[in-house]
């Protein structure tokens, strides 16, 4: 890798991973010498910007395009362009796409340039002073670009600027202000550019006061019955997801609609991507019932105006939410939207806040460039039926639990993991969401035997992600021993883990699961108990856990009947024998050492033995594993017909009559 390349990665890095600098997929960066320009592609976020995140185009085909005359059609115009840049790419095989603003890098003589919309500038950049100012503080040093629609038409005139700056210079400028967008810093070093941008900063800082302390409040538990309702009135053939905060900053603007006004309308190309151009308030919001009754009757009118749902909803003295179509992409309209309202708190400070015109706003929205990067940045490319539900998975930290969990999440969807094991759990999780991918995996430690810490977890899970989808009950524990050893104590948290525990999960996710089916009454959800098949047949010495299990079924049947005018399938799973899991196979208590030590296995005098006594028991030579398990999960949640089974998965060991 070339050194300056190095460089580009590091720098791009750097301010890609502060969210002062740069949001979402925005910003841009590139390095080029005589011949030769290296930018970052389009939808590629600054913070994880690779090698193979550049394209590399020439400079000669790029200086062309300036020299050629184009349609005056602004759509032909722009597909010409286009085509022009992707003919300029030296390296055809990556198959990136060049930003669009490749042609604007490629005319500034300093070999690296790097573009930020940073919060505090931009709250400057977006006054109704901001010429006046800049001037002020920045005086001929700097070269301010009145706001221009991107593309060709912004490359033209930024071109013009620039030659005219210099005619009458002799350089170009090394900091380049664009009015309701963002700043270009360019130099011949990677350093001179931070030092740049710490002095821009620094400037504007004496004339703009700071934002105080931002202060995290507290989640209002009055969401807990609003989420789901307004998830599914949302949702199309795919479910959406609802990410909600709530601070300091955000509670300033949403006391009543003059402060809301404020902070209603676009100020820069970024927020018109992710956000759309209008924002839903409520303002009816002291219980669930007013607040669903206001949005209730707002959504109609909101989509007849503006042809589409909205994206950003602030609920007066609740806070804020954002929908979009995955947990990464919600997350993404949040920052958004909330760099605005950060601007605009600048920006009053200023003389006054300058909002794009309507037409402005117009070509952002309809402008494919931009809808091009937003869908490369957010969207994951493995589409599928599953995609973005929400899962709960308890005992989902280790064991059979977190290959389900982990095996939901490669699906694309959002994943809750419950266990008691915080420890397991956090690093269950965070292995997880290292992937990248636009799902999201949490963790809330939870004791299922305990209904308040049930009630917690479902709650956690619609203030992460707007509602649910699907509770796997999973979490078991297991007990051996016969009537003269097992202790009362024993029996009764064997009991209260694998029995009651699916009681507390199904009556509280049952729940949730009940207020979408209200508004969205053909959209089919899943309570899934995994048993055993020891729920299907008695266990010799082992009744603790064949009994709870036997009962779980029970259960199953009863909440199938109870719950299908819902939509709500229940359904259970039998695994046979999971042997490499550590609840078979952990050295210390798994059960072939338990079943050695109490003699369940008759002249057995090793695990070995134990393990090939369990496995001569199964026609099909083997124990279970997770794939058996998760094809039967798969088909219980995408079939439309079926509650209130036991689905066997026993390689023969038991069939049902």
């Amino acid at each position: 890798m070339k050194k300056e390349i190095k460089e580009l990665i590091e720098i791009s890095k750097f301010y890609g991973g502060d969210k002062r600098y740069v949001i979402a997929g925005g910003g841009n960066t590139s390095y080029k010498d005589d011949h030769t320009i290296w930018i970052k592609a389009s939808g590629q976020p600054l913070a994880g910007l690779t090698e193979e995140g550049l394209v590399t185009l020439s400079r000669e085909r790029l200086h062309e395009i300036s020299m050629k005359s184009y349609s005056d059609d602004p759509v032909k115009r722009e597909d010409q362009v286009k085509n022009d840049l992707f003919e300029s790419i030296l390296d055809q095989g990556k198959n990136k796409r060049p930003s669009v603003e490749t042609s604007l890098h490629e005319i500034i003589q300093y070999k690296f340039v790097v573009h930020l919309h940073p919060t505090i500038i931009n709250g400057l950049l977006c006054s109704i002073n901001a010429e006046k100012l800049t001037f002020q503080l920045f005086g001929e040093k700097a070269l301010f670009v009145p706001y221009t629609d991107p593309g060709y038409t912004l490359f033209k005139k930024l071109e013009k600027e620039i030659l005219i700056y210099r005619e009458k210079f002799s350089y170009d400028p090394r900091i380049i202000f664009l009015e309701n967008h963002g700043v270009f810093v360019s130099a011949d070093t990677t350093d001179d550019i931070r030092n740049t941008y710490n002095d821009i900063i620094r400037t504007i800082e004496k004339h703009i006061a700071p934002i105080p302390d931002i202060e995290q409040l507290s989640y209002n538990p009055v969401l807990h019955k609003v989420l789901p309702v307004i998830r599914m009135m949302l949702s199309g053939f795919k479910p959406v997801t609802i990410r909600y905060r709530h601070n300091t900053l955000i509670a300033k603007y949403y006391r009543n609609q003059k402060e809301f006004y404020k902070i209603s309308l676009s100020l820069t190309p970024d927020m018109i991507v992710y956000c759309k151009t209008q924002y839903l308030f409520i303002e009816q919001s002291s219980t669930a019932e007013k607040i669903l009754d206001c949005f209730i009757q707002k959504l109609p009118r909101f989509k007849d105006e503006y042809g589409y749902a909205p994206k950003v909803i602030l609920i007066k003295n609740v806070g804020l939410l954002a929908v979009d179509d995955s947990y990464f992409s919600a997350e993404a309209v949040l920052d958004v939207y909330e760099d605005l309202i950060r601007i605009s708190h600048y920006s009053l400070q200023c003389g006054g806040t300058k909002f794009l015109t309507t037409e402005q706003v117009a070509f952002i929205d309809q402008w494919e460039v931009e809808n091009y990067r937003r869908k490369v940045t957010l969207t994951d490319k493995r589409e599928n039926k599953f995609g973005n539900k929400v899962a709960i998975v308890t005992g989902g930290a280790q064991g059979f639990g977190a290959g389900i969990a982990e095996s939901l999440f490669k699906l694309n969807m959002n994943i809750v993991i419950a266990d008691l094991n915080e420890e397991a759990g956090m690093a269950y999780t965070a292995s997880l969401d290292s992937k990248r991918t636009s799902n999201k995996a949490v963790f809330v430690r939870t004791d299922v035997s305990d209904p308040v810490s049930v009630k917690a977890l479902i709650a956690a899970a619609v203030s992460e992600f707007g509602g649910l989808d699907i509770m796997v009950s999973n979490a078991g524990v297991l007990k051996a021993g016969g009537l003269d050893e097992m202790e009362p104590e024993v029996f009764s948290k064997t009991t209260g883990i694998n029995y009651n525990g699916y009681y507390h999960c199904a009556k509280y996710a049952a729940e949730v699961l009940k207020q979408q089916n209200e508004v969205k009454p053909d959209y089919y959800t899943d309570i899934i108990q995994i048993n055993s098949k020891s729920g299907l047949r008695g266990s010799n010495r082992n009744f603790a856990y064949a009994g709870a299990k036997f009962g779980g079924i029970g259960l199953t049947q009863s909440f199938a009947m109870e719950l299908a005018p819902f939509r709500i399938k229940v359904n259970s799973i039998c695994p046979g024998n999971f042997y490499e899991g550590p609840l078979w196979s952990d050295p210390q208590n798994g059960l072939f050492v338990q079943y050695l030590k109490t003699g369940k296995v008759p002249g057995a005098k090793t695990i070995d033995d134990v393990r090939k006594f369990y496995e001569n028991q199964v026609p099909m030579k083997r124990g279970c594993r997770l794939e058996d398990v998760m094809k039967a999960l798969l088909y219980i949640i995408d079939q439309e017909y079926e509650t209130g089974q036991a689905v066997p998965v026993t390689g023969g060991q038991v069939m049902l009559g």
